[in-house]
């Protein structure tokens, strides 16, 4: 047997992907992780590729996939070319959702960067926040890094 045919149980499944052992017997049970193998002592057993498996479920839902949509990718199966498209579009649709998703961190980090930005400078003028001057120094920070009327 090799390495590529040894199958795992759940419990080294949860501790490789870090989902608990009862999120794993939930996305069974609705249907997101399917043809889970039983031994012969009736415990699950996870091929390598159901491993997989997991772990494109596991990005799906991490991403915001609703389990609906995930749920749907399982049913589509790989079956036909209509089958396989319908696969494409709903991961297409999912990496524009992160897209966006990602868009909008890199703008909001830029603004917590900002606004450390404006409290050290802040605290090296030794200014309390409460100080207008204060105010005045973090408006400026902050209007250099997204200006009202600019890119």
């Amino acid at each position: 047997m090799t390495a590529e045919t040894v199958a795992i149980g759940i419990r080294e499944v949860s501790e490789r992907t870090g989902i608990s052992i009862d999120s794993l017997r939930w996305y069974e049970k609705e249907g997101l992780i399917p043809d889970v193998e039983r031994g012969p002592d009736g415990r699950r057993r996870y091929s390598p590729g159901l491993l997989r498996w997991v772990r494109t479920v596991q990005a799906l839902r991490r991403t915001g996939m609703p389990v609906a949509e995930v749920r749907e990718f399982v049913q589509a199966g790989p079956e036909t070319v209509e089958r396989q498209e319908h696969r494409i579009g709903l991961l297409e649709r999912q990496a524009s959702t992160i897209d966006a998703q990602l868009a909008q961190l890199q703008e909001d980090r830029a603004m917590i960067q900002a606004k450390l930005e404006s409290y050290r400078l802040i605290i090296d003028a030794g200014l309390d926040c409460e100080d207008p001057a204060a105010d005045r120094l973090a408006d400026e920070v902050l209007a250099r890094h997204f200006p009202v009327n600019g890119p």
